[in-house]
């Protein structure tokens, strides 16, 4: 299916509220006040039911927010969960991971668990992000939860990177393993994998694509260089035998894709039982948006799937 209507107006939208002629900092503050509108429902979005806490773990690198998510009645389990944002950017309120914690509790009956691991900079490069996930995950397991429920780990784009490299970690350092991973479209190798050329064709209406110079600027602050990655930055590099059962969830047109469905073939080739979604029609970072959006709300209940054990 062509990309989805809610996109392409999305991105007419933007076009017209950055008219040439503004500076940059217009430019992003007049993208800013149009994204807040264009997507307000998200900001709103209802989490009767769910308790929501805030609360501060110790890390190697100093404090570590979690946001705490959990829904009336037994648990049937519970997830750590890492927003996105190129590894640069987000938060606990971006909806990818306030939205995506209140859906995932409400719809699966599980404890979320929403980190905001320390973002690259000038200063703080790998391995810290993802130290800063382990530790959370080392905390929540520690968590009480009843006997035999499953505990899932996930992320969406670079949070998705972070999570699979705390699952790497835990298999090579010991650890509670997840009973489940949950990948929303990694981004798991560099250099990124191309998308076909009939893809890329497709995607051609898109203005934001993944460029290579973007990507690679995206690597660069996050690693600090572009040559010998380490494997547990960019998790598609490592060895990927031993991980727990995944579930993928890919937007359709997204120039990521490839890497995540490079990383779905890589996990069956190690015997690793690996699902996939496709959510047609949909743009990178869809779960940045209401899960009113069907594509958006079937990308949650693929998730909750996985949870149900």
């Amino acid at each position: 299916m062509p990309v989805d209507e809610y996109f392409t107006t999305m991105f007419r939208g933007l076009e017209q509220a950055t008219a040439p002629g503004e500076t940059d900092e217009a430019k992003d503050a007049l993208a800013q006040a149009y994204m807040r509108e264009y997507i307000g429902e998200a900001l709103a979005w209802d989490a009767t039911g769910i308790t929501v806490e805030d609360t501060v773990i110790e890390g190697s690198h100093g404090p570590i927010p979690l946001r705490l998510y959990r829904p009336e009645g037994e648990l049937a389990g519970s997830v750590l969960w890492c927003h996105g944002g190129g590894f640069k950017y987000g938060d606990l309120d971006m909806f990818e991971a306030h939205v995506v914690s209140i859906e995932l509790a409400r719809r699966a009956g599980v404890a979320v668990a929403s980190v905001d691991y320390r973002l690259a900079n000038d200063t703080v490069k790998y391995p810290v992000p993802g130290d800063d996930v382990l530790v959370a995950w080392d905390w929540w397991c520690e968590q009480p939860l009843p006997e035999g429920a499953p505990i899932g780990l996930g992320g969406a784009s670079a949070g998705a990177a972070l999570a699979l490299t705390a699952a790497l970690r835990t298999r090579d350092l010991g650890g509670r393993p997840a009973d489940v991973l949950l990948l929303a479209y990694p981004f798991a190798h560099y250099p990124n994998p191309a998308v076909s050329p009939a893809l890329s064709a497709e995607m051609a209406v898109l203005p934001f694509r993944f460029e290579a110079e973007g990507v690679e600027e995206m690597v660069r602050n996050y690693v600090g260089r572009i040559s010998d990655i380490p494997p547990n930055a960019l998790p598609g590099a490592a060895r990927l035998d031993g991980l727990p059962p995944t579930r993928l969830v890919v937007s359709e047109y997204d120039d990521l894709r490839a890497s995540a469905d490079l990383l779905e073939r890589q996990l069956r080739e190690v015997g690793v039982p690996v699902e996939s979604y496709v959510a047609h029609g949909m743009t990178h970072g869809h779960l940045n948006h209401a899960p009113s959006l069907p594509e958006v709300s079937h990308s949650l209940d693929f998730f909750v799937k996985g949870l149900q054990v």
